[in-house]
């Protein structure tokens, strides 16, 4: 058979070139500029493809650059060579090598500074009236910067015109002091000054990045997409090998937050009763082929031709249509910054009578509500058709926000002086009065892709290289440290055994050796996995080694950046605590002599209604004391992991529930944790702004929303606002904090059910405040990313715990923003109970306590006063009301879930919906990518299923592997519905054919038994069969090898090192041991051989008594198919006027004849 040529995914050159002039205008929008020189790179890695780049930079945008398909005419080269080369990562930062060396931010030498006054300034608080001119400040002077080098094509310089914008001041959450009462005003922008290309004019923008208006959609001629009309194997690469493609898929799969080897429970949910076990493997290597491709290239939409190309065989199309639609619409491909394709083939006509068009309301312009707002602008044009079919136009999309600007509990405060160093010359120097942190790119974070991935924007990797300052001033030992967070850990994982134990949602898995080669299933498919029940326990297609008892994951301590807890291997079985406290290096006191003394934590734990986490590590602390010495500065350091954990949680741990606290333990993401140079603010506005503009209504609070509890599509909604406007809806989605919804602001008709309500009741939501000090020239290492402060008891040098709770979160840790912010920044941190108090006290009193506290620190120099600062008060927020959420004492273990569940056409997002990654930006935007997912389901209805879903028999395993001689009586049949009526939807038909076939398929397979196999090639070769001999003790050996070589004692070895091991040992073997193996090799080759000759007769028989048993079995059962269901069922096996053409099996009218490959 001749090998099918590789086909290329037809993207017009147009389309190319309007992509790229939107990547150089959205980076115009948001302040990215390419470099004016080259220096020199750090290597970075990213998905396995090697780039460099420089740190402050984006690192991996080499790898996207890289168009998905290989497109092979001459223009298309030359523009997959531009789109490349602009994206090269040689982007200039504003300090060289040699400036740091000669730069003092950059340098450990101790400065003196005079004591200058303070200049600060003010932001009026005294309500939504007040209006500011907020054009930037920092553009009155041009910013140019001319192409680099053949390696950097895009370049771009700022305009001297601000744009003319104004924005409502009204942060009740932020409060600036000034000296100088005549010193200018902040400014808050929505949108950074506009950005003039120097690229070549082809490329050119031609749109007004002033005032950028929404774009009119023009009329495209695009035929509907089909996939049974597509061609498969179209992306495949041609140069790769199979075992290189599924590597690279695993991984994408791994980097969109799924199981590369099973199903999402919301997959099995939708195709448990339409798929075999066998279909898995097939149905999971194509969606992992999919992700790859967006994973690569995220800039550019994965479109249907590109998803059917990820099938090897036209018979798995339907697999390859369900894997794309539901990717699309759950949010995992085509999010973010990126524009849809239009696959519509409607030239939009003119009709006229003004179309119909239904309005979806989003209420909150953070992280949920953009991006839900841009995934279903996204959704929207991507099934325009649906839509113009019967006469409408596609939803329009509004976005209300309460405030004057966007990004919710984002908010990077543009700083009075802008004179940056160190960072971009580009990027603005901000503070962030909200989220901070990124943690984590790897492992399935979507800003990944947003950041790094499309929007290009510059970041800063943090590290762990903190020094804590003790109340005197000192720098606390690093090993007395290191000890008592040892300890504090112990204390923590005891506490963990009191978790709520989740039960995981049912899935199924399918083959790992082949989903690991890349290859697909072959052999006859088994029963429907709804039917069997098998769920992810299942252990058909899992080798040995995962048979194994699985390796207990228990909490291995918290995280220093982000104050999380993280899983590591281990045993719950706890170590007594004595034995424990010595094996960490502690001397125990000599009046203990029960070595094998524990703690007791089940007495406090009873004794409470509603345990706490404070409560039990409280008692913990008590009860180590008893066993060890500890000094009033080892309480001063235990308390601040405390105030770490309290940070981490936004809340007293006293205030933790002791089952749930950590109940998203487990799905953190990996990599390192990054700051954004220039505002994180810059990712919501990205957001905002790309590939067209939002319908953003700022300054509408909303304060009632009437929506209707009944499920439709013809539902609607009223919005009213604060400043009387009235918004009418179809659906609505709520992305307002969680302490927004508790303080019941926002009026409900109907009222919201009582299980929503409670879970608003139940769960918590907390507070963090922060103290943002800037100056002019920084005092403190430069190259120290936190600074640690222990704090005291209430009691001077007290040893008991309680004295600690009130003071140990007070500015117990800073921040240095002098990378990010382009200024000497620190942001001191106020947790647990110190966040409430700090919102009771003026500015000058906060102001003074942490300078009080700087001086301490850095005792042997003057400290300057700051010349800015901004507190925070968020509790006082009325948009927020705190600052995100976590699991109260009363909170029961479906609250999350429960604020995620929409409520009729009211769907709710946010941080607070998202029971995997709360109180994170990622969680608040995954959670709108999962309310958009809601909203087209209830327009346009589930994803469909095609019928059939594979098109081949569906053979009955548990039959075709009896052993028994004797043939099973047929099962009664299923009652199965009458033909479709006017009541039946194509799903319960669906149901209903599946059903009776299933009926036929055992009647015949209990009559004759399973189909006649092809015969395979059994021990046809001798070094295979020494490998499955020799396979358990060389592993064994290769595993004890890895685990000398690591020194870690759970390594194990790959399959290829196995592999490499076995082929030596054949090498060196002796003739002897060969020979066994080589004989029975000829034999095997004999037996192969006869069965060959007499499989086709006997296939051919079985077929025809397989079609004479479906025909008695039909004629049995009178009025289950209607007539045109029955011609349907015997057109596609083949049968045409009573005459069998067909040559190939008969086992089940889904077969597809035309297939080239035996499945």
């Amino acid at each position: 058979m001749a090998t099918r040529p590789y086909v290329e995914i037809d993207l017009s050159e147009e389309t190319r070139l309007a992509q790229l002039r939107r990547i150089e205008e959205l980076k115009g929008r948001i302040g990215v500029m390419l470099s004016q020189k080259s220096r020199s790179h750090g290597k970075y890695e990213y998905q396995g493809y090697h780039q460099t780049g420089y740190p402050y930079s984006n690192p991996n945008l080499g790898s996207f650059g890289i168009a998905r398909s290989s497109v092979k005419s001459k223009e298309s080269q030359v523009m997959g060579q531009t789109l490349s080369a602009t994206q090269l990562p040689d982007q200039e930062m504003s300090v060289t090598e040699s400036d740091a060396a000669t730069d003092p931010w950059y340098g450990s030498d101790e400065m003196q500074f005079s004591d200058e006054d303070s200049e600060t300034h003010s932001l009026n608080q005294s309500g939504p009236d007040h209006t500011l001119d907020t054009s930037d400040q920092t553009s009155q002077s041009q910013r140019i910067s001319s192409t680099p080098s053949k390696a950097s094509g895009l370049s771009s310089n700022t305009s001297a015109d601000p744009p003319d914008i104004k924005l409502e001041i009204d942060e009740h959450s932020i409060s600036h002091t000034s000296n100088d009462t005549n010193s200018p005003v902040s400014s808050l922008s929505s949108q950074l000054s506009p950005v003039k290309s120097l690229t070549p004019a082809v490329l050119q923008p031609s749109v007004d990045l002033v005032k950028p208006k929404r774009r009119r959609r023009r009329s495209t001629k695009m035929t509907k997409v089909l996939f049974s009309e597509l061609r498969p194997r179209t992306s495949i690469p041609p140069n790769i090998p199979h075992e290189e493609l599924a590597r690279q898929s695993v991984e994408a799969a791994l980097s969109s937050r799924l199981n590369p080897f099973a199903l999402h429970h919301d997959e099995y949910k939708l195709l448990h009763n339409h798929m075999c076990e066998l279909h898995i493997s097939a149905y999971i290597n194509i969606r992992n082929r999919i992700l790859r491709l967006w994973v690569r290239n995220p800039l550019v939409s994965v479109t249907p031709e590109e998803a059917a190309g990820c099938a090897y065989s036209s018979r798995w199309l339907g697999l390859a249509e369900v894997a794309y639609e539901w990717l699309l619409r759950r949010g995992y491909i085509n999010f973010g910054c990126v524009e849809v394709p239009d696959a519509s083939n409607i030239e939009g006509k003119r009709y006229k009578v003004k179309r119909i068009r239904k309005t979806i309301a989003v209420v909150g312009a953070g992280m949920a509500g953009l991006g839900c707002a841009r995934q279903l602008e996204g959704l929207f044009e991507h099934y325009r058709e649906r839509w113009a079919s019967v006469g409408e136009e596609p939803p329009r999309v509004i976005v209300l926000e309460g405030r004057a600007r966007i990004g919710g509990r984002i908010y990077s405060h543009p700083l009075r002086n802008q004179d940056s160093r160190g960072i971009p010359k580009h990027s603005r120097c901000v503070a962030e009065m909200g989220a901070h942190i990124i943690t984590g790119f790897d492992h399935g974070n979507p800003l990944n892709m947003i950041i790094r991935g499309q929007l290009a924007l510059h970041y800063y990797p943090l590290k762990d290289n903190s020094s804590l300052y003790d109340i005197d001033g000192e720098v606390v030992d690093r090993q007395r440290d290191k000890l008592v967070e040892k300890l504090f850990n112990d204390i923590l994982d005891r506490a963990s055994v009191y978790r709520h134990h989740t039960t995981m949602p049912t899935t199924a898995e399918g083959n790992r050796e082949l989903i690991e080669a890349g290859r697909d299933p072959s052999g006859e498919p088994g029963p429907i996995i709804g039917l069997t029940g098998k769920g992810i326990g299942s252990t058909a297609h899992r080798s040995s080694k995962e048979n194994d008892a699985p390796i207990e994951q228990v909490p291995g301590g918290l995280d220093k950046l982000t104050g999380k807890a993280h899983l590591v291997a281990g045993s719950r079985t706890k170590t007594p605590a004595a034995i424990a406290a010595a094996a960490m290096g502690w001397r125990l006191t000599s009046n203990q002599v029960a070595h094998r003394h524990d703690l007791d934590l089940d007495k406090v734990v009873a004794s409470l209604q509603h345990p706490t986490l404070g409560a039990v590590m409280d008692e913990g602390v008590r009860q180590y004391q008893a066993l060890l010495a500890l000094s009033a500065q080892d309480m001063r350091l235990l308390n601040w992991h405390f105030a770490n954990l309290e940070y981490a949680n936004a809340a007293n741990v006293g205030k933790l529930s002791l089952g749930g606290w950590d109940q998203d333990i487990g799905n953190e993401f990996e990599g390192e944790h990054a700051q954004v140079i220039g505002g994180y603010q810059q990712v919501p506005r990205g957001i905002l702004e790309y590939p067209s503009q939002l319908d953003l209504r700022t300054r509408k609070a909303v304060t009632r929303i009437t929506y209707d509890p009944r499920q439709g599509v013809n539902t609607t909604a009223e919005i009213v606002c604060e400043d009387g406007d009235v918004i009418e809806a179809h659906q609505v989605v709520l992305t307002t904090p969680l302490g927004v919804l508790k303080d019941r602001s926002i009026v409900f008709k109907p009222e919201l059910p009582s299980w929503k309500l409670d879970s608003i009741d139940r769960l918590g939501f907390g507070t963090l405040n922060k103290v943002v000090l800037v100056y002019d020239e920084p005092f403190w290492d430069v190259d120290q990313d936190m600074i640690g402060l222990l704090r005291d008891a209430s009691v001077e040098n007290s040893l008991d715990q309680k004295d600690y709770t009130r003071n140990r979160g007070r500015f117990y840790l800073f921040w240095n923003c002098i990378k990010t912010s382009g200024r000497p920044v620190l942001i001191g941190l106020m947790a647990g109970d110190a966040a409430h108090h700090a919102e009771g006290l003026s500015d000058n009193q906060i102001v003074s306590e942490v300078t009080q506290q700087l001086a301490t620190m850095f005792k042997q120099i003057t400290i300057p006063k700051p010349t800015e600062t901004i507190v925070t008060r968020w509790g006082q927020d009325r948009f927020a009301r705190g600052t995100y959420s976590y699991v109260g004492v009363r909170a029961q273990s479906g609250d999350y879930d429960a604020m995620a569940k929409p409520v009729g056409n009211l769907h709710f997002a946010g941080e607070a919906t998202c029971g995997t990654h709360p109180a994170t930006v990622h969680g608040a935007y995954i959670s709108g990518l999962r309310a958009a997912s809601e909203v087209i389901d209830d327009l346009l209805g589930p994803i469909i299923i095609p019928n059939p879903l594979v098109p081949t028999a569906i053979i009955n395993k548990s039959e075709k592997t009896s052993n028994s001689p004797h043939k099973s009586k047929p099962s009664a049949p299923l009652n199965p519905s009458p033909p479709l009526t006017a009541g039946e939807t194509p799903v319960t038909k669906q149901v209903r054919l599946e059903a009776f076939e299933t009926e036929i398929l055992k009647a015949i397979f209990a009559k004759l038994g399973p189909r006649p196999d092809r015969p395979g090639r059994v021990g046809a070769n001798p070094f295979l069969l020494f490998s499955k001999d020799k396979w358990a003790d060389c592993k064994a050996k290769c595993d004890e090898a890895r685990r000398a070589a690591l020194g870690t004692p759970l390594a194990k070895a790959s399959r290829n090192e196995i592999r490499s091991a076995l082929g030596q040992l054949w090498r060196e073997a002796s003739a002897e041991v060969k020979q066994p193996y080589l004989e029975q090799t000829v034999s095997n080759r004999a037996v192969n051989h006869d069965s060959a000759a007499s499989f086709q007769d006997r296939l051919a028989e079985w077929d025809a008594e397989a079609m004479s048993t479906r025909r008695a079995y039909v004629h049995e059962h009178p009025g289950v198919l209607s007539r045109e269901e029955e011609k349907e069922m015997w057109k596609a096996l083949g049968v045409f006027g009573g005459v069998d053409r067909r040559a190939k099996k008969m086992s089940g009218y889904a077969d597809n004849s035309g297939s080239e490959i035996d499945i």
